[in-house]
């Protein structure tokens, strides 16, 4: 799969994931942090020390699934309720993750990749999440 024009590149995914780490020390928590270029594909991911093993795949799922769709995880996750438009949504594309924790990067307004996050509440998640997409270009 050829990357688009404008995608994160493995430097950005460092300071990216340093940002997301910085982040999670702050509140004490370990955490599966995941980079997903303008494409959808992995760029980068870490495993703090500590962090939950099951948390790896979900972190990935979040970052995919944010950059798949243009949307943070947690308002997918709103659409896709019973009875919302995007019902079953997750069962697609060989697995989604529909809670908060997966965070959009965008360069001008262009969507150039996404951040998954897992390790923790998904408000937490969210948290690393931003703070490592806030990141981004700084």
């Amino acid at each position: 799969m050829s990357r688009p024009a404008l995608s994160l590149d493995l430097a950005d995914a460092r300071q990216i994931i340093a940002a997301g780490e910085r982040k999670a020390i702050e509140l004490g928590i370990p955490y599966n942090i995941a980079v997903a270029d303008a494409g959808g594909g992995l760029v980068a991911h870490v495993r703090m020390d500590g962090a939950w093993l099951g948390s790896i795949d979900i972190s990935i799922k979040k970052a995919r699934t944010a950059r798949f769709f243009d949307f943070n995880t947690g308002e997918i996750g709103k659409l896709s309720q019973p009875g919302g438009p995007l019902y079953g949504i997750e069962h697609s594309n060989g697995g989604l993750i529909t809670f908060p924790g997966g965070v959009l990067i965008k360069s001008g307004g262009e969507v150039v990749g996404a951040i998954g996050v897992s390790g923790s509440s998904v408000e937490n998640d969210h948290t690393v999440a931003q703070a490592g997409a806030d990141a981004y270009g700084k």
